[in-house]
């Protein structure tokens, strides 16, 4: 994989460890500003590591190629952590079985976006597909075991990461927390063609992933 594009801040565990127990990437754009509220949410003991440039799935797994956590947990740069966020991934971490773990979705907007987050919940909890703004995080082996982050995909890479992880025999669970994104997308080019180019487009990767 070529990384060329991809430049890399990597904040190291504080106290300093040999290996942190989780690593969080965080991947931006070529000229996005540095996520300093998110950042000031996670413990002082995860590493992190900010990937700017490239697609967004080259930036990703240019990161976890130099992550040191034993687990890779891909937040994207306008999430909020809820208060319970943190403690309960920590929790799950502590389960024995390896899984591809994501959190409940809340977005900052009006009620139509409620709407959104119903669909969320069905897409995640019923049919196990969550979305990389659910903040996925999983072992790092398994990361690279399945290959990481598909850098031909058009779009989707998310997706296509956690059908991987379901055909390898893996679980995809809730953490059992909340966070909160972004409705800009929505409100920006209007909440009916976003949420219908959302829904187009999963189906065309179902379809070609089937």
């Amino acid at each position: 994989m070529m990384h060329d594009t991809v430049t890399l801040d990597v904040r190291p565990p504080e106290p300093r460890a040999e290996g942190a127990l989780v690593s969080v990437i965080i991947p931006l754009a070529a000229h996005e500003a540095v996520p300093e509220a998110l950042l000031a949410m996670l413990p002082k003991t995860f590493e992190v590591v900010l990937a700017r440039g490239g697609t967004r799935a080259s930036s990703m797994n240019h990161a976890a190629s130099v992550a040191r956590g034993r687990h890779l947990w891909f937040v994207h740069a306008d999430t909020t952590l809820g208060a319970d966020a943190v403690p309960q991934l920590l929790l799950r971490l502590q389960e024995p079985r390896a899984a591809v773990r994501y959190f409940d979705l809340r977005f900052d907007g009006g009620a139509l976006m409620r709407l959104t987050e119903g669909g969320v919940s069905f897409r995640s909890r019923v049919i196990g597909l969550p979305f990389g703004d659910q903040a996925l995080c999983l072992p790092a082996a398994t990361f690279h075991a399945l290959g990481g982050y598909d850098e031909t995909a058009a779009h989707g890479e998310d997706h296509q990461l956690v059908r991987d992880a379901r055909r390898a025999g893996l679980a995809i669970q809730p953490v059992g927390a909340t966070i909160t994104t972004s409705a800009r997308k929505y409100r920006d080019k209007g909440w009916f063609r976003t949420t219908f180019l959302h829904l187009r487009l999963t189906l065309l990767q179902s379809l070609r992933a089937s």
